[in-house]
């Protein structure tokens, strides 16, 4: 039986949490994730964890923030003045907002703390500085 190995295309159903048992995504109620292994479309503990793995196989991974998201960078919170937020905007601690780039990109944030004055919004990945738990289980080597 063949074992899963770089560049090879997978699919695999997971469960993703945190170590508390937190449930953060799933696949289990959508399609199996379809992913060719080598091409960073992955958190590096995620892919190193389907290596090796046989079809129909189930395991449960653990992945420390460095193969994960990584750390929590303090330069990723920035200070915005309430006057340029948008009058129909009454921002709230956790609150996801979206933020244009000058090049028209968009950038997701999440406002972590609001003042009288000012919000302070967070680039960091929601999962950045935290270890990562997955169930996994191989449905398919293409």
């Amino acid at each position: 039986m063949s074992q899963v190995k770089e560049n090879d295309t997978v699919q695999v159903h997971y469960t993703g949490k945190l170590t508390d048992g937190q449930i953060f995504d799933s696949s289990l109620d959508r399609d199996p994730l379809e992913v060719t292994l080598g091409q960073g479309q992955l958190i590096p503990g995620f892919e190193h964890g389907l290596i090796d793995m046989k079809v129909n196989e189930k395991k449960t991974i653990t992945i420390n923030k460095e193969d994960a998201y990584g750390e929590i960078h303090d330069q990723l919170f920035q200070k915005v003045d309430r006057a340029n937020l948008p009058q129909e905007i009454e921002p709230q601690v956790g609150m996801g907002l979206v933020s244009q780039n000058p090049d028209g990109t968009e950038r997701q944030l999440r406002v972590s703390e609001v003042h009288d004055d000012h919000i302070v919004v967070d680039a960091n990945h929601p999962l950045a500085g935290k270890d990562l738990v997955f169930d996994l289980e191989l449905v398919a080597i293409k």
